[in-house]
């Protein structure tokens, strides 16, 4: 990916999910990040409709986005559709995950 949106992507697999030291890009949350005169407009979802640690993770996710130069905001929309799967998992996500016993993909 050589869109200019790429080092937001990076920046934000220094945000883990709360439950496993997965980034959110790993685990497959993040579906899309635009940028517009320094306002990020970023759409993701969550494995579950009730993830006890949206909020958190929302509060990491703008946080870590705001450090960027020349941003001045971030927002996130949630969407559910198209839901989140085990398919969305990067590679380094499953070895994780297969190393914990918690999949054995």
């Amino acid at each position: 990916m050589s869109k200019p949106e790429q080092r937001y992507w990076d920046a934000l697999k220094e945000v883990m999910d709360p439950e496993f030291p997965v980034s959110v890009v790993d685990m497959g949350l993040i579906y899309d990040i635009k940028e517009n005169e320094g306002v990020i407009d970023l759409t993701m979802t969550y494995t579950a409709a009730s993830c006890a640690c949206m909020e958190w993770i929302e509060g990491d996710i703008k946080k870590r986005l705001l450090q960027e130069p020349d941003v001045r905001e971030a927002n996130i929309q949630v969407v559910w559709d198209p839901p989140w799967t085990v398919e969305r998992l990067s590679q380094e996500a499953r070895e994780k995950m297969k190393y914990w016993g918690v999949s054995s993909r």
